[in-house]
């Protein structure tokens, strides 16, 4: 018998702000809207513009990050699997829900990625040790990061980049 794969992946923007739930035996769960985009033209040239909403729904400890992070009108990427829930209404009217159950998930815009921005933009000091092991300096990250690739930097000949 021949596999068969239920795999989604999506790149949009949130529609609306996380909503986390906890089940009753205390699971967490996270759900949240996200759109994607999708342009053509048509055959006189026109632009157009076919926008889909997705119903995205994440468990455990990926819910408890999704809440966190993620905001409204920010762009994440969505790996996970379709699933479709059947009910029948108060009305008596049967109804269907397709969502994504999440098994992945990336916030891509750089400030939502930690989900907290400081009010200030300037980088804290960390406190370095110097080889005397008595002195500390203050350093700044960039300057720290840098540091670190200076002393793990080697040389390397136009023979080793392969292209």
């Amino acid at each position: 018998m021949a596999r068969s794969i239920n795999k989604v992946i999506l790149i949009g923007n949130l529609t609306r702000d996380p909503e986390m739930r906890y089940t009753p035996d205390g699971q967490p769960v996270t759900t949240f809207g996200v759109a994607t985009n999708r342009y053509w033209k048509t055959k006189e040239g026109e632009q157009k513009e076919d926008v889909e909403f997705h119903n995205i729904v994440a468990w455990g400890k990926l819910a408890e990050i999704c809440s966190q992070i993620l905001k409204k009108g920010k762009r994440v990427y969505v790996e996970g699997r379709l699933k479709t829930q059947s009910w029948e209404g108060k009305d008596g009217v049967n109804r269907s829900r397709t969502e994504i159950v999440v098994s992945d998930m990336v916030a891509l815009d750089p400030r939502s990625a930690g989900g907290y921005e400081p009010e200030s933009r300037e980088e804290p000091e960390i406190v370095v040790e110097e080889e005397s092991q008595e002195k500390k300096k203050p350093v700044k990250k960039a300057q720290k990061a840098s540091l670190k690739e200076k002393e793990n930097a080697e040389e390397i000949s136009e023979d080793d980049i392969p292209f």
